[in-house]
């Protein structure tokens, strides 16, 4: 089954965007988009779980023959669909397997907007208790509407000093203490006007 009208969600932009969106294009055309995320965050954790992995991934010292039949035969045997192997055939090819992890970033991005769901990073000095993240979630679904689903990624940075900065897309809406207490500092140190 193929989809002849499918479309990239988001504009993407660079080399790692472009990649992205053609994978994505023929992942959705071949109807195996979840199949093909998956495995290929699968290769991300494969390149941080295995030093040697990582060091062929990096290494444009390898023959282009060879990392491309390396490339085809680790990811044969993982039984992977022919749009991953093809994609990361390619990569080695062109010798752009090392930028897999910021490649694979993009194209969540457009899985994850082709599904309708928005990823808002919580920054907090501590994580929220489950009753104020459920809080948060909710109204931050009522900000951005019923088409979308809100997927909550916490992180905790003590220099923020207290609050919480909440980004989504290209907003930021930073209510830290460091920020206040940054934004109080300069306006105590502009002249007084009477």
């Amino acid at each position: 089954m193929s989809f002849p009208h499918v479309q990239v969600p988001l504009p993407l932009f660079g080399g790692s965007g472009n990649y992205a969106s053609a994978l994505f294009l023929a992942a959705a055309k071949a109807n195996v988009l979840d199949k093909v995320e998956s495995e290929i965050l699968d290769v991300v954790e494969a390149s941080h779980r295995s030093s040697l992995f990582s060091q062929f991934v990096k290494d444009l010292s390898v023959p282009r023959e060879i990392r491309v039949k390396a490339v085809n035969e680790i990811f044969s045997e993982a039984h992977f669909t022919d749009v991953t192997k093809n994609f990361l055939a390619v990569l080695a090819d062109n010798g752009r397997l090392r930028y897999i992890e910021r490649i694979a970033k993009r194209f969540i991005d457009l899985t994850m907007a082709h599904k309708g769901e928005v990823k808002v990073i919580v920054t907090t000095v501590i994580p929220l208790p489950e009753q104020e993240e459920k809080e948060l979630k909710q109204t931050l679904q009522e900000m951005l509407g019923s088409g979308k689903t809100v997927i909550v990624e916490q992180k905790i940075d003590p220099t923020i000093l207290g609050g919480l900065v909440i980004e989504f897309g290209q907003k930021v809406f930073d209510m830290s203490i460091k920020t206040r207490a940054k934004q109080m500092e300069k306006f105590l140190r502009e002249p007084l006007n009477f």
